[in-house]
Protein backbone atom coordinates (compact mmCIF):
# COMPACT_ATOMS: atom_id res chain seq x y z
CA UNK A 1 0.00 0.00 0.00
CA UNK A 2 3.25 1.71 0.16
CA UNK A 3 4.94 4.28 -1.89
CA UNK A 4 8.91 4.24 -1.31
CA UNK A 5 9.19 7.85 -2.56
CA UNK A 6 6.82 10.51 -3.28
CA UNK A 7 8.16 14.07 -4.12
CA UNK A 8 6.28 17.13 -4.67
CA UNK A 9 6.88 20.18 -7.13
CA UNK A 10 8.16 23.12 -5.03
CA UNK A 11 4.64 25.67 -5.21
CA UNK A 12 5.31 29.06 -3.68
CA UNK A 13 3.14 30.99 -1.03
CA UNK A 14 1.14 34.08 -2.30
CA UNK A 15 0.61 37.40 -0.75
CA UNK A 16 -2.56 38.99 -0.40
CA UNK A 17 -3.89 42.63 -2.30
CA UNK A 18 -7.13 43.05 -1.38
CA UNK A 19 -8.42 46.06 -4.09
CA UNK A 20 -11.86 48.08 -2.76
CA UNK A 21 -13.77 49.59 -5.15
CA UNK A 22 -16.07 52.68 -5.52
CA UNK A 23 -19.20 50.14 -5.04
CA UNK A 24 -17.71 48.87 -2.36
CA UNK A 25 -16.68 45.13 -3.80
CA UNK A 26 -13.31 43.61 -3.38
CA UNK A 27 -10.80 41.84 -5.59
CA UNK A 28 -8.36 39.64 -4.57
CA UNK A 29 -4.51 39.70 -5.81
CA UNK A 30 -2.24 36.96 -5.32
CA UNK A 31 1.54 36.91 -5.88
CA UNK A 32 4.68 36.01 -4.60
CA UNK A 33 4.80 37.25 -0.98
CA UNK A 34 8.13 37.90 1.22
CA UNK A 35 5.42 38.44 4.33
CA UNK A 36 2.77 35.41 3.87
CA UNK A 37 2.60 34.01 7.77
CA UNK A 38 1.78 37.83 9.16
CA UNK A 39 -1.01 38.89 6.76
CA UNK A 40 -2.61 35.26 6.08
CA UNK A 41 -3.92 35.31 9.81
CA UNK A 42 -5.02 39.16 9.98
CA UNK A 43 -6.66 39.00 6.67
CA UNK A 44 -8.56 35.97 7.76
CA UNK A 45 -9.44 37.60 10.66
CA UNK A 46 -11.03 40.68 9.08
CA UNK A 47 -12.91 38.52 6.54
CA UNK A 48 -14.57 36.01 8.59
CA UNK A 49 -16.99 36.43 11.06
CA UNK A 50 -19.18 34.45 13.74
CA UNK A 51 -21.93 33.97 10.91
CA UNK A 52 -19.34 32.36 8.25
CA UNK A 53 -19.65 35.72 6.31
CA UNK A 54 -17.24 38.28 5.00
CA UNK A 55 -16.59 41.37 5.60
CA UNK A 56 -14.76 44.55 5.63
CA UNK A 57 -11.42 45.24 7.37
CA UNK A 58 -13.11 48.02 9.44
CA UNK A 59 -15.98 45.28 10.58
CA UNK A 60 -13.86 42.78 12.30
CA UNK A 61 -14.51 42.67 16.09
CA UNK A 62 -11.52 41.40 16.66
CA UNK A 63 -9.76 43.26 19.84
CA UNK A 64 -7.15 40.38 21.29
CA UNK A 65 -3.48 40.93 20.97
CA UNK A 66 -1.90 38.99 17.84
CA UNK A 67 -0.61 35.48 18.43
CA UNK A 68 2.91 34.43 18.16
CA UNK A 69 4.25 32.94 14.95
CA UNK A 70 3.71 29.14 14.47
CA UNK A 71 7.37 27.78 14.24
CA UNK A 72 8.79 26.26 11.61
CA UNK A 73 8.14 22.54 10.97
CA UNK A 74 9.79 20.76 13.71
CA UNK A 75 12.64 18.04 12.95
CA UNK A 76 10.59 15.43 14.57
CA UNK A 77 7.47 15.95 11.86
CA UNK A 78 10.02 16.30 9.05
CA UNK A 79 11.22 12.82 9.99
CA UNK A 80 7.73 11.57 10.42
CA UNK A 81 7.26 12.71 6.96
CA UNK A 82 10.42 11.10 5.44
CA UNK A 83 9.80 7.69 6.79
CA UNK A 84 6.49 7.56 4.87
CA UNK A 85 8.08 8.25 1.97
CA UNK A 86 6.76 12.31 1.89
CA UNK A 87 9.93 15.00 1.03
CA UNK A 88 8.34 18.31 1.48
CA UNK A 89 9.71 21.40 -0.82
CA UNK A 90 10.33 24.33 1.30
CA UNK A 91 7.51 26.44 -0.08
CA UNK A 92 4.89 23.36 1.11
CA UNK A 93 6.59 23.60 4.34
CA UNK A 94 5.65 27.44 4.54
CA UNK A 95 2.28 27.21 3.55
CA UNK A 96 1.33 24.66 6.17
CA UNK A 97 3.04 26.87 8.53
CA UNK A 98 0.42 29.95 7.51
CA UNK A 99 -2.33 27.42 7.42
CA UNK A 100 -1.78 26.18 11.07
CA UNK A 101 -1.53 30.45 11.90
CA UNK A 102 -4.82 30.70 9.78
CA UNK A 103 -6.71 27.90 12.00
CA UNK A 104 -5.07 29.20 15.52
CA UNK A 105 -6.31 32.59 14.44
CA UNK A 106 -10.11 31.52 13.92
CA UNK A 107 -10.05 29.52 16.62
CA UNK A 108 -10.18 32.82 19.02
CA UNK A 109 -13.58 33.80 17.04
CA UNK A 110 -15.04 30.70 16.59
CA UNK A 111 -14.76 26.49 17.76
CA UNK A 112 -12.25 25.17 14.74
CA UNK A 113 -9.46 23.08 16.89
CA UNK A 114 -9.50 21.99 20.48
CA UNK A 115 -5.33 22.13 19.65
CA UNK A 116 -3.84 25.29 19.41
CA UNK A 117 -0.25 24.15 20.83
CA UNK A 118 2.23 24.57 17.86
CA UNK A 119 3.67 21.56 17.93
CA UNK A 120 1.03 19.86 18.64
CA UNK A 121 -0.69 21.36 15.22
CA UNK A 122 2.02 20.45 13.43
CA UNK A 123 1.70 16.78 14.91
CA UNK A 124 -2.31 16.37 15.25
CA UNK A 125 -2.86 18.50 12.17
CA UNK A 126 -0.45 18.10 10.12
CA UNK A 127 1.65 14.58 10.53
CA UNK A 128 -1.61 13.19 11.00
CA UNK A 129 -3.42 14.87 8.07
CA UNK A 130 -0.39 13.91 5.23
CA UNK A 131 -0.18 10.00 6.76
CA UNK A 132 -3.06 9.86 3.99
CA UNK A 133 -0.20 11.03 1.02
CA UNK A 134 1.33 7.38 0.20
CA UNK A 135 -2.31 5.86 0.26
CA UNK A 136 -4.07 8.56 -2.00
CA UNK A 137 -0.58 7.51 -4.36
CA UNK A 138 -0.68 4.26 -4.18
CA UNK A 139 -4.65 4.42 -5.41
CA UNK A 140 -3.50 6.58 -8.07
CA UNK A 141 -6.55 8.47 -6.96
CA UNK A 142 -6.98 11.76 -9.03
CA UNK A 143 -10.47 13.50 -7.46
CA UNK A 144 -11.03 13.08 -3.89
CA UNK A 145 -13.35 14.30 -0.98
CA UNK A 146 -12.85 15.00 1.96
CA UNK A 147 -15.99 14.63 4.34
CA UNK A 148 -16.76 16.92 7.36
CA UNK A 149 -13.37 18.72 6.89
CA UNK A 150 -14.24 21.43 9.77
CA UNK A 151 -11.34 23.87 9.53
CA UNK A 152 -10.31 22.04 6.48
CA UNK A 153 -8.52 18.74 7.92
CA UNK A 154 -7.26 16.86 5.88
CA UNK A 155 -7.91 18.53 2.84
CA UNK A 156 -5.76 22.15 3.36
CA UNK A 157 -2.68 19.80 3.57
CA UNK A 158 -3.31 16.94 1.90
CA UNK A 159 -4.07 19.72 -1.47
CA UNK A 160 -0.66 21.74 -0.74
CA UNK A 161 1.37 18.92 -1.00
CA UNK A 162 -0.29 16.85 -3.85
CA UNK A 163 -1.11 19.78 -6.46
CA UNK A 164 -1.47 16.87 -9.43
CA UNK A 165 -5.02 15.56 -7.24
CA UNK A 166 -8.09 17.76 -7.17
CA UNK A 167 -9.72 18.01 -3.63
CA UNK A 168 -13.43 19.01 -3.00
CA UNK A 169 -13.83 19.48 1.13
CA UNK A 170 -17.52 19.44 2.22
CA UNK A 171 -18.09 20.98 5.25
CA UNK A 172 -21.85 21.42 6.99
CA UNK A 173 -21.42 24.61 9.20
CA UNK A 174 -21.38 27.61 7.29
CA UNK A 175 -18.43 29.47 9.77
CA UNK A 176 -15.98 27.08 8.56
CA UNK A 177 -16.83 26.60 5.48
CA UNK A 178 -16.18 30.78 4.82
CA UNK A 179 -12.91 30.00 6.83
CA UNK A 180 -12.14 27.38 4.31
CA UNK A 181 -13.14 29.16 0.84
CA UNK A 182 -11.14 32.39 2.48
CA UNK A 183 -7.76 30.11 3.32
CA UNK A 184 -7.96 28.29 -0.19
CA UNK A 185 -7.54 31.55 -1.75
CA UNK A 186 -5.39 33.20 0.28
CA UNK A 187 -2.92 30.41 0.03
CA UNK A 188 -3.36 30.00 -3.83
CA UNK A 189 -4.31 26.59 -3.52
CA UNK A 190 -6.24 25.93 -7.25
CA UNK A 191 -6.45 22.23 -6.50
CA UNK A 192 -9.24 22.57 -3.42
CA UNK A 193 -12.77 23.75 -3.70
CA UNK A 194 -14.94 23.76 -0.91
CA UNK A 195 -18.80 22.23 -1.02
CA UNK A 196 -21.06 23.90 2.09
CA UNK A 197 -23.37 21.05 2.35
CA UNK A 198 -24.17 17.87 4.64
CA UNK A 199 -22.87 14.75 3.61
CA UNK A 200 -26.45 13.32 3.98
CA UNK A 201 -27.80 15.46 1.37
CA UNK A 202 -24.73 15.54 -0.65
CA UNK A 203 -24.41 12.25 -1.09
CA UNK A 204 -27.65 11.44 -2.24
CA UNK A 205 -29.06 9.81 -5.37
CA UNK A 206 -29.79 13.04 -7.81
CA UNK A 207 -26.56 14.67 -6.42
CA UNK A 208 -24.00 15.69 -8.22
CA UNK A 209 -21.26 14.47 -5.93
CA UNK A 210 -22.51 10.78 -5.68
CA UNK A 211 -20.29 8.13 -6.54
CA UNK A 212 -17.72 10.55 -8.39
CA UNK A 213 -14.55 10.31 -6.48
CA UNK A 214 -11.67 8.11 -6.83
CA UNK A 215 -10.84 8.83 -2.72
CA UNK A 216 -12.49 9.72 -0.46
CA UNK A 217 -10.98 10.64 2.72
CA UNK A 218 -12.14 11.97 6.28
CA UNK A 219 -10.83 12.54 9.67
CA UNK A 220 -13.81 12.40 12.24
CA UNK A 221 -14.73 11.20 15.80
CA UNK A 222 -18.16 9.49 14.89
CA UNK A 223 -17.91 5.67 14.86
CA UNK A 224 -17.40 3.65 11.51
CA UNK A 225 -21.26 2.54 11.20
CA UNK A 226 -22.01 6.55 11.30
CA UNK A 227 -19.00 7.40 9.22
CA UNK A 228 -19.34 4.81 6.62
CA UNK A 229 -22.97 6.15 5.59
CA UNK A 230 -21.62 9.64 5.22
CA UNK A 231 -18.70 8.66 2.89
CA UNK A 232 -19.03 5.36 0.67
CA UNK A 233 -22.30 6.81 -1.33
CA UNK A 234 -19.48 9.36 -2.77
CA UNK A 235 -17.02 6.91 -3.64
CA UNK A 236 -17.28 5.58 -8.00
CA UNK A 237 -17.17 1.79 -7.81
CA UNK A 238 -14.00 0.13 -6.93
CA UNK A 239 -12.86 3.85 -4.89
CA UNK A 240 -11.46 3.85 -1.71
CA UNK A 241 -12.45 5.21 1.68
CA UNK A 242 -9.28 6.16 3.50
CA UNK A 243 -10.55 7.22 7.46
CA UNK A 244 -8.26 8.31 10.09
CA UNK A 245 -9.35 6.70 12.89
CA UNK A 246 -8.30 6.09 16.63
CA UNK A 247 -6.36 3.32 18.75
CA UNK A 248 -9.50 1.74 19.14
CA UNK A 249 -10.34 1.04 15.20
CA UNK A 250 -10.67 -3.19 14.81
CA UNK A 251 -13.37 -2.82 17.62
CA UNK A 252 -15.18 -0.08 15.55
CA UNK A 253 -14.31 -2.43 12.20
CA UNK A 254 -16.15 -5.22 13.99
CA UNK A 255 -19.08 -3.36 15.31
CA UNK A 256 -19.45 -1.75 11.35
CA UNK A 257 -19.21 -5.44 9.55
CA UNK A 258 -23.11 -5.09 8.83
CA UNK A 259 -23.18 -1.39 7.90
CA UNK A 260 -20.42 -1.68 5.63
CA UNK A 261 -22.30 -5.17 3.79
CA UNK A 262 -25.21 -3.32 3.24
CA UNK A 263 -23.02 -0.26 1.78
CA UNK A 264 -21.15 -2.89 -0.34
CA UNK A 265 -18.19 -1.93 1.28
CA UNK A 266 -15.35 -4.46 2.63
CA UNK A 267 -12.59 -3.35 4.82
CA UNK A 268 -9.12 -3.83 2.88
CA UNK A 269 -6.63 -3.09 5.63
CA UNK A 270 -6.09 -1.20 8.97
CA UNK A 271 -2.80 0.26 9.17
CA UNK A 272 -1.94 1.86 12.09
CA UNK A 273 0.26 5.36 12.19
CA UNK A 274 2.54 7.16 14.93
CA UNK A 275 -0.96 9.20 15.44
CA UNK A 276 -3.82 6.61 15.02
CA UNK A 277 -5.18 4.47 12.58
CA UNK A 278 -5.72 4.70 8.48
CA UNK A 279 -9.11 2.38 8.00
CA UNK A 280 -9.15 1.28 4.32
CA UNK A 281 -12.21 0.66 2.60
CA UNK A 282 -12.98 -0.60 -0.72
CA UNK A 283 -16.05 -0.25 -2.72
CA UNK A 284 -16.91 -2.88 -4.59
CA UNK A 285 -20.98 -2.10 -6.16
CA UNK A 286 -23.25 0.67 -6.32
CA UNK A 287 -23.94 2.39 -2.85
CA UNK A 288 -28.27 1.70 -2.46
CA UNK A 289 -29.82 4.11 -3.68
CA UNK A 290 -31.61 4.70 0.28
CA UNK A 291 -28.67 5.58 1.13
CA UNK A 292 -27.28 7.90 2.81
CA UNK A 293 -30.26 8.24 4.77
CA UNK A 294 -32.22 11.82 5.90
CA UNK A 295 -30.23 14.56 7.64
CA UNK A 296 -29.59 13.33 10.97
CA UNK A 297 -30.44 9.73 10.74
CA UNK A 298 -27.24 7.91 10.40
CA UNK A 299 -26.20 9.45 13.76
CA UNK A 300 -29.59 8.80 15.61
CA UNK A 301 -30.16 5.36 14.28
CA UNK A 302 -26.45 3.92 12.96
CA UNK A 303 -26.96 1.02 10.81
CA UNK A 304 -26.33 -2.45 12.06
Amino acid sequence: MMANCIRHASRSAATITVLSTANGSESVLLSSPPSLLLSLSSWLAARVTRAGRCCSLSESSSSLPPLPPVPNIPAAVTEALATMGIELEPGDAERLRAYLEALRDANTRFNVTAIVEPEAMWVRHIQDSLTLVPFLASAEAKAVIDIGSGGGLPGIPLAIVMPEVQFTLLEATGKKAAFIKETIAALGISNARILNDRAETAGQDHHDHRAKYDAVVARAVGKLNVLAELTVPFAREAGSIFLIKGDKAAEEVEEAKPALYKLHTHVVDLHKTATGTVVVLEKTRATPRNYPRLPGEPKRRPLG
